[in-house]
């Protein structure tokens, strides 16, 4: 089992902080949607993750499987089994879809294994081609300039395939939902749903219910003032949509002037 665990994290931007003692644990196998209004520091939880050198951490620890990962670069969180899907893909000209796959894919592989030559190419292309069924996405996709000239909804799936292609054992996905109809919206969490299981924990970020209609979270935690100030289980976030985070903020600040 895989295990994510977030102790006590502070972290600022620009010498504001944002987070301000946040505590979390994902293992693989479980489903956790993080929830909370804007500016309340999601996003930077998501970064800060996958090490971002804008997000300084003043204190607190993020371990996976035990290690301490703050000193890791991104790209060394990425090969241990962390992946981030981004609110905002950026397009890259000039590489293909299929080309960045293959040589993130045999990045992580040689992580594990030094050995490791890579994955065949007739192999990676019927796997590729297997996952893009799964996801409903031409293989034409497969040659493009990854993101370049994609909707939103494409982008979206493109970021679904990388997670299917490299499977990672913790994946964040930072408001897939947002910019997405509601077909893309089910397809995308249909893809979820698909890689779902023992061997994968997921943390969804969002500001809606609507998503977790499709994707249906194991725990909801509510983020506010850069920590997380409540949990339960999917019933919490049916309960934001019916009233909204006012409740939450009133406990919230009630607390902190009581205390």
């Amino acid at each position: 089992m895989s295990v994510l665990e977030i102790r006590n994290l502070h972290v600022s931007i620009e010498g504001k902080e944002i987070l301000k003692g946040l505590d979390l644990t994902v293992k693989s196998g479980e489903v956790h949607a993080i929830m909370g209004p804007n500016g309340t520091g999601k996003s930077t939880l998501s970064y800060t993750i996958m090490g971002h050198p804008a997000y300084e951490v003043t204190d607190g620890e993020i371990l996976f499987n035990g290690q301490n990962i703050l000193e890791m670069e991104t790209d060394e969180r990425s090969r241990l089994g962390l992946f981030l899907a981004f609110q905002y893909p950026v397009a890259i000209p000039g590489v293909t879809l299929a080309n960045f796959l293959r040589t993130a894919l045999n990045a992580r592989r040689k992580a594990v294994n030094p050995e490791d030559k890579g994955m065949p190419i007739p192999e990676f292309r019927k796997m590729l081609k297997e996952k893009m069924d799964m996801l409903r996405m031409d293989h034409a996709f497969a040659g493009r300039y990854l993101n370049d000239g994609f909707s939103g909804g494409e982008k979206k799936r493109a970021e679904i395939l990388q997670m299917a292609t490299l499977k990672p054992e913790i994946a964040v996905l930072d408001e897939t939902d947002s910019g997405l109809d509601i077909d893309a919206l089910r397809i995308v969490s249909e893809g979820v749903n698909t890689l779902r299981g023992k061997d994968l924990g997921v943390m969804v970020i969002t500001h809606y219910q609507r998503i977790l209609n499709y994707i249906q979270p194991d725990f909801v935690h509510v983020m506010l003032g850069g920590r997380i100030v409540e949990s339960g289980g999917p019933e919490l976030a049916l309960s934001l949509e019916e009233h909204g985070y006012e409740w939450v903020r009133e406990k919230y600040e009630g607390e902190a002037v009581n205390g």
